[in-house]
């Protein structure tokens, strides 16, 4: 029976904790319609940005268009100019071509890769 109970309590705590985290989306992410195609914790058309810190979790640098960056300038570059071919055929749209938006894409950028501690 006491078996039981913990297992349901951790159960409960581990819907909790998925809950709060796609609670957490930050209001730039939604303010740049990120929300559209990511979640924090699953696949919605673009990767979960949970597993994106995972892939990028200790890299120091990003290929973009067959030139290398360091990780968050090259990521940036990716978020802002659009791209394809680092999580499968569907291809990321161009955010901010014009770079108006940088500041915040920066912002987002180590949010995500924030999530792999």
């Amino acid at each position: 029976m006491k078996s039981v109970l913990v297992s349901m309590v951790a159960a409960a705590g581990l819907m909790v904790a998925g809950s709060a985290m796609a609670a957490d989306m930050p209001d730039l992410a939604k303010k740049n319609n990120c929300t559209a195609c990511h979640a924090i914790d699953k696949k919605v058309v673009g990767p979960a940005w949970m597993d994106v810190a995972k892939k990028y979790k200790g890299a120091k640098e990003f290929e973009y268009n067959g030139k290398q960056y360091p990780l968050e300038e090259g990521l940036v570059m990716k978020i802002s100019k659009g791209g394809s071919g680092h999580w499968g055929s569907m291809p990321m749209p161009a955010n901010d071509p014009s770079g108006a938006k940088k500041a915040d894409i920066t912002e987002l950028a180590k949010f995500v890769l924030g999530l792999a501690k």
